[in-house]
């Protein structure tokens, strides 16, 4: 049996971006995350989205929410929240926002200690699925 895909619950955590879009699970005892793909946001987003739906049993979402270091919005977090009208439209599952200042300046220090080629770390797309990582270890330890 795959960690992966068993059939166990699972919490999904997704980092919203303008261009990209991280998304990391929870392992099945729900104690950690792992980063698991970053999904180009276009007009297929929808689709290879869902299909993670078919693919892990889903049971809660967490939606990373950037709020400006002094806690107030900005035009990304208007953003996030119309996302999460559409994802609500497209899942059952409850969806939860967390706070995710500085998820992805903590996704780019964990990438730049664990990953030695310089040309990987330039990935764009490894920092998005890293920081979804980040917002979701952030919920599994304040819950």
């Amino acid at each position: 049996m795959d960690l992966l895909t068993d059939n166990t619950e699972r919490i999904l955590a997704i980092d919203y971006g303008e261009k990209r879009i991280g998304i990391a699970i929870s392992d099945p005892l729900k104690i950690f995350a792992i980063p698991l793909i970053t999904i180009e946001n276009n007009n297929k987003f929808w689709e290879k989205f869902l299909s993670l739906f078919n693919e892990y049993n889903i049971v809660q979402i967490v939606l990373g929410y950037p709020l400006k270091e002094d806690g107030t919005k900005s035009k990304i977090t208007l953003k996030v929240e119309e996302f999460k009208k559409k994802l609500k439209n497209k899942v059952k599952q409850p969806i939860e926002f967390v706070d995710e200042r500085y998820s992805s300046s903590i996704a780019t220090e964990q990438i730049i200690e664990s990953v030695k080629s310089k040309k990987k770390r330039r990935d764009k797309s490894l920092i998005d699925k890293n920081a979804a990582a980040v917002i979701l270890n952030d919920f599994l330890n304040n819950n």
